[in-house]
């Protein structure tokens, strides 16, 4: 009789484990799955970072990136080398400066500015012009800045009705005399006054500008090479052009004669990113010893950039820009700004350009 009862009571006692059981089994799952969800919280969402923003606008002479379009014409300014005339005035506000050679072995510089259009100190001393140089100028499609010329370059500004500005003959009222300084060294302008004197002969004041490539374009393209201290000779020995790389700023400083070469307005150093000596043909026309360069045919010629020197040619295309080239292609320049050196050799550069490593190196 008893039996039936404690197996009943043993039935009953499996059924309340089994529920039991059952129940801290849910109540574990539940716990269970209130820390996965919070454990899901804590976790990092997986955010796709934004992308560096760049920039809208890029300068058209130096590549160098702008918050709004530089679309104003360059202006091109004949800025005198004689030792008297320097410390000159406002280089480090222009894109790209011509070196070439004038009469007796001195050179003239010619400042392309373009892309400081907040620049309005002075530029200077401005000298005289050659056909070459307005031949360099042009390549801009730039406002010619000049005070005189030689007579085959009066010729070509009038007869081709060149868009230039002359202190002598029909923009003396945007010039200016500096008193502290010896004539003729002592000729000045600005921007403000040059563009308003551009303005006024009814000249445009937008045009076309090159383009050209840079490193970014193609890769980052940071070279390490050696040549970092440069000599660039034209024809006096008296007259040597020294660029020491600076490897913090990637940019040449310049040197002349071992001095540094200044600007008089900011007491700074002349730097530019990117050096280029093209070789060509010479030839004195007369007793002046006035110049035929030619910058047509091509010739030889070398890059210098953030440490590595380029051989290669250069070449005029169709619009009048030179440009330089190796294995068919154009070479991009770092951005930055532009030195131009123009030598008289049709063959090779090599006999005007000395690469070492500094004494310090």
């Amino acid at each position: 009789m008893n039996k039936p009862r404690n197996a009943r009571k043993v039935l009953l006692l499996l059924l309340a484990l089994l529920m039991l059981l059952l129940a801290a089994g849910c109540g574990g799952k539940q716990e269970n799955n209130g820390n996965a969800d919070q454990d899901a919280d804590q976790q990092e969402p997986n955010v796709v970072p934004e992308p560096e923003p760049q920039p809208a606008y890029f300068a058209p002479l130096t590549g160098l990136p702008r918050d709004e379009e530089a679309k104003k014409r360059p202006v091109a300014v004949m800025i005198n080398n004689l030792k008297p005339a320097r410390p000159q005035s406002g280089l480090p506000h222009a894109d790209v400066v011509w070196e070439v050679l004038a009469e007796g072995g001195i050179t003239r510089l010619i400042a392309i500015f373009q892309s400081d259009e907040a620049y309005d100190g002075a530029i200077g001393p401005i000298r005289s012009i050659r056909p070459y140089m307005i031949e360099l100028a042009e390549s801009y499609n730039a406002v010619i800045v000049h005070a005189g010329a030689s007579t085959d370059a009066y010729g070509i500004l009038r007869k081709q009705k060149k868009e230039h500005l002359d202190e002598i003959t029909n923009a003396g009222a945007y010039f200016r005399r500096d008193k502290s300084r010896k004539a003729p060294h002592n000729l000045y302008s600005d921007l403000p006054n040059l563009r308003a004197g551009a303005e006024k002969r009814g000249y445009a004041a937008d045009a076309a500008i090159p383009a050209y490539r840079f490193l970014d374009d193609e890769g980052d393209g940071a070279a390490a090479g050696s040549a970092l201290e440069i000599d660039i000779r034209f024809q006096l020995k008296n007259y040597i052009l020294t660029y020491r790389y600076d490897a913090e700023k990637r940019q040449y400083l310049r040197f002349i004669n071992g001095e540094p070469h200044t600007d008089l307005v900011s007491g700074e150093q002349l730097a530019a990113t990117n050096l280029v000596v093209l070789g060509t043909s010479h030839k004195v026309l007369d007793d002046e010893g006035r110049l035929a360069v030619d910058l047509d045919s091509g010739g030889p010629a070398m890059l210098i950039r953030r440490g590595e020197a380029i051989e290669c040619t250069w070449e005029r295309d169709a619009s009048g820009v030179i440009r330089l080239m190796k294995d068919g292609a154009e070479l991009p320049f770092a951005r930055g700004t532009v030195y131009y050196h123009v030598v008289p050799d049709e063959k090779s550069v090599a006999d005007h350009v000395t690469i070492r490593q500094p004494e310090n190196a």
